[in-house]
């Protein structure tokens, strides 16, 4: 006798299948062409991204440095059960020719990665989901040329990568320095030049963007951005008695704005000032500058008021924070350069066992936070030319030193 057939509803079908990990909706691609197709729209994408967001599913990614192999590294962290973090893999991406990549924006599980702060203008998006990427065009921007002078240096100082909402479009926003010589004697000009390069996925295409006049300070924990507006700090007055301000940028309007951060943090000499996005609200941690036995403090903008969310106390052994993690810890980075976290509620230090650097350059260690994402940025697959994989089994988790002596056969898992 034949089973009755039972249908399940479409509804139910999509919600279940949006509550899923990227890998295993990968695969369904292959099962049912109905299922691929239905991954691709715009409303299953934004269902799946939200409940990922929903449930809080969040997946650290720590960008490190290797000093003798001169390689940047991105570590893709597991996270277990009992909030054990280990090294699932270590990630290096050849196809930025002339240096490696730094992440200079996440937004939506998308990742802009920059090359070198100096000439060198690689710039890609990678959705490290999808495993899809997209090496941008070069910038089509004119630089400004004057009679006697030569321009001889392109400095990147820093970017943003966001969304816009109203034009349904990701831009990315690279604040740039020029370095002139004079052309017979070669003696560098005192007054450099400052440009804005905006680039739009939707367009594919850079564009110039009225300088604001001020040059932001690339001190910003995690992300910086919120609801389509990016936040940076800048430095205003003569040493001793610099003050910080915040400099914003709308993605839709593609305008900047200047407020102000109130006294409660201190001369920018004394102080280190970060600028992060906290709980959906845009907030500064601050943190003295000298000593090996640092205290915090998060202060949040709610409107144009500036309100202090919660302090730390001394926490010994630690040089930098790295950005908040679930339930308001910290994580951090240690004076023997390890990354570990700090409980705010129990006051407890956990130290990780992850090393950040072989040779101790601790100013190029950030830790990003993305979820899952099926957002296509219209770009091509990974190969191991373009993306190389180091599975990492070793609880240990040491970065090899020279990456290329292993195996980085490439992982279809």
């Amino acid at each position: 006798m034949q089973m009755p057939r039972f249908e399940v509803p479409e509804a139910l079908v999509t919600e279940i299948l949006s509550k899923l990990p990227v890998k295993s909706l990968m695969r369904f691609n292959c099962i049912c062409k109905y299922w691929c197709s239905s991954f691709r729209t715009p409303h299953f994408i934004s269902k799946h991204y939200h409940n990922n967001l929903k449930n809080n599913n969040l997946n650290p990614l720590l960008q490190r440095f290797d000093g003798n192999a001169n390689l940047a590294y991105l570590s893709q962290l597991s996270v277990e059960k009992d909030e054990n973090f280990l090294v699932k893999q270590n990630i290096r991406l050849p196809f930025f020719i002339h240096d490696s990549p730094y992440v200079w924006g996440a937004c939506h599980g998308l990742f802009c990665l920059h090359s070198s702060f100096m000439n060198d203008m690689e710039v890609a998006i990678w959705n490290p989901s999808t495993r899809e990427f997209k090496i941008l065009p070069q910038s089509s921007v004119q630089r400004p040329t004057y009679p006697g002078l030569t321009c001889k240096y392109v400095i990147f100082d820093c970017g943003a990568f966001e969304f816009d909402f109203k034009n349904d479009d990701y831009k990315f926003i690279r604040f740039v320095t020029l370095c002139y010589v004079d052309s017979e004697r070669g003696i560098e000009s005192p007054d450099d030049v400052s440009q804005v390069e905006l680039y739009s996925l939707k367009c594919d295409s850079w564009k110039e963007i009225p300088s604001p006049n001020y040059r932001p300070l690339d001190y910003c924990l995690s992300n910086n951005c919120l609801d389509g507006i990016c936040y940076w700090q800048i430095v205003t007055g003569n040493s001793p008695y610099e003050k910080v301000m915040i400099l914003s940028f709308d993605m839709a309007n593609e305008k900047f704005s200047v407020s102000p951060i109130l006294e409660f943090v201190g001369f920018f000499s004394k102080t280190n000032i970060n600028v992060l996005v906290f709980n959906g609200s845009v907030g500064v941690l601050v943190y003295p500058v000298e000593g090996i036995d640092k205290s915090f403090d998060l202060w949040v903008m709610n409107g144009k008021e500036w309100t202090k969310q919660f302090s730390i106390e001394s926490i010994p052994g630690v040089v930098n924070p790295l950005g908040f993690w679930k339930n308001n810890e910290l994580f951090l980075l240690n004076t023997n350069y390890e990354v570990v976290l700090f409980d705010p509620s129990t006051q407890e230090l956990k130290v990780l066992g992850i090393n950040s650097y072989l040779d101790h350059h601790r100013e190029y260690v950030s830790l990003f936070f993305y979820v899952e994402s099926l957002v296509s940025i219209n770009g091509i697959q990974e190969h191991r030319d373009h993306i190389i994989r180091q599975l990492v089994g070793d609880a240990s988790n040491n970065i090899n030193r020279n990456i290329d002596q292993v195996d980085t056969k490439y992982d279809d898992g």
